[in-house]
């Protein structure tokens, strides 16, 4: 019995500051979770003492919290000279049980989830509190569809105290921003990098800066780039923009917040830079003559990726009928189009669809994001895409989609290109193409 009033029933969990409990509330008589906070080895009483009433503090600035996503803390009691906090019970799992059971999530399922949490981190931002240690584990999936953030304000005590006195590492090392793995002040830009860690981890199935050693971990958060992902599709560029070594040139706040509800919903989604030049947000439908003729991808007239699927087909089109290029930013690219004149029966037979191969090149490593738009610059493709190009071996890459018709009468005549979002922003030429179902 904890306080005289909340009865330990079983461990929920444990880390290295402490033991979560599934406990009772005997006053209420309705079942919480209790956070037996213990301080890490090494540390001295007055260290301790000043841990544990920080703790304290933070816990009651979580309280003030006003947001479902964030888990509620109802007290926060002293019992054997250690403070225990007292937080709503959430049913589920945590994202770490969910990674290590089913593997990696799509990267709709993972936006989904950072959408959550980047709302419960902005909600404690705006009352002045940092979480400080956003990871998987800390973020609980209940049986109900919340996703809620919890231990507001426990993992981490203050950025000069990352490292205790025996080199033990306080909070998860691989989640630890650069900023506080040199012990340098934290701020809210600090909880978006370890978001980006965990969205990061969310799709690919690993954290980006995990080495065999605690110390080997942070000295990667500070010097290196984490590896290219090849799993995360339009959440690559949002992982990007959060892990820029720098606090003040990380993405905002709210620009990640928005490109994370457009790939959970779908929708085009990347979050760019400030600055950047309007995209149009059309939907890729066309009409004919007064009669719908043929739709391409989001209206159901759909194209197909040929290839592998993920950006690097091998573009062997027969019979190329022109094409369109750009370079920019030491990438150049060029669209070339075969079969770009169909008429006949549709659905479109296969070794007949028009046909439009990217080609992209670079003289050194470089993660481009690019997507397919049409000859007016309509957007046809669902997401950005993703690349990695300018390999020693071969700095080239491919990507090649065909088209199909649904349609039984009309005749489509535009363009197809690709628009390059990153490293630079620029569309090459259309490449023009006509398609004719007779019925």
């Amino acid at each position: 019995m904890v306080a005289g009033r909340y009865r330990l029933l079983s461990r929920l969990g444990e880390g290295g500051m402490g033991i979560v409990w599934r406990a009772r509330d005997e006053t209420l008589q309705r079942e919480v979770a209790v956070k037996e906070v213990r301080a890490p080895a090494g540390l001295g009483a007055g260290d301790i003492e000043r841990m544990y009433s920080r703790l304290e503090r933070e816990a009651w600035a979580a309280a003030r919290i006003p947001d479902r996503t964030v888990v509620t803390v109802h007290d926060v009691v002293t019992e054997d000279d250690r403070p225990w906090i007292v937080m709503e019970l959430i049913r589920g799992r945590s994202l770490a049980d969910l990674l290590r059971s089913e593997g990696p999530l799509t990267p709709r399922h993972a936006a989904h989830i950072g959408a959550e949490v980047l709302t419960a981190l902005r909600a404690a931002h705006a009352v002045g509190v940092e979480h400080r240690d956003v990871k998987p584990a800390n973020v609980l999936l209940a049986a109900d569809g919340r996703v809620v953030l919890s231990d507001f304000g426990i993992a981490m005590v203050e950025g000069s105290t990352a490292l205790t006195m025996t080199g033990e590492v306080v909070g998860s090392p691989e989640y630890l921003p650069p900023e506080r793995a040199l012990g340098r002040p934290s701020a809210p830009e600090s909880d978006l990098w370890s978001l980006g860690v965990m969205l990061y981890a969310a799709v690919e199935g690993i954290s980006p800066f995990r080495q065999d050693s605690a110390l080997s971990t942070l000295r990667a958060v500070v010097d290196e780039e984490p590896p290219v992902p090849t799993r995360a599709g339009p959440l690559a560029p949002v992982i990007a923009g959060l892990l820029r070594k720098e606090p003040a040139e990380r993405t905002p706040a709210a620009e990640v917040a928005e490109a994370l509800r457009n790939i959970a919903h779908g929708a085009d989604a990347t979050a760019a830079p400030s600055g950047a030049r309007p995209r149009k947000r059309r939907t890729a439908a066309f009409v004919a003559a007064g009669a719908a003729a043929c739709v391409l991808a989001a209206g159901g007239l759909a194209y197909a990726l040929t290839g592998d699927g993920n950006g690097n087909g091998n573009g062997n089109g027969n019979g190329n009928q022109g094409g369109g290029a750009a370079s920019g930013a030491g990438v150049r690219m060029s669209v070339a189009g075969a079969n770009t004149v169909y008429t006949g029966g549709c659905p479109i037979p296969t070794d007949r669809a028009p046909a439009f191969t990217a080609t992209f090149t670079a003289s050194e490593p470089t993660l481009i994001s690019y997507r397919w738009v049409s000859g007016d610059g309509s957007v046809v493709d669902p997401h950005w895409r993703t690349m990695s190009i300018g390999n020693k071996t071969d700095p080239t890459g491919r990507d090649t989609v065909r088209l199909t018709a649904y349609a039984k009468a009309g005749t489509l005549t535009t363009g197809m290109a690709v628009e390059l979002q990153s490293p630079t922003r620029t569309t090459s030429n259309p490449v023009p193409f006509s398609i004719t179902c007779t019925g």
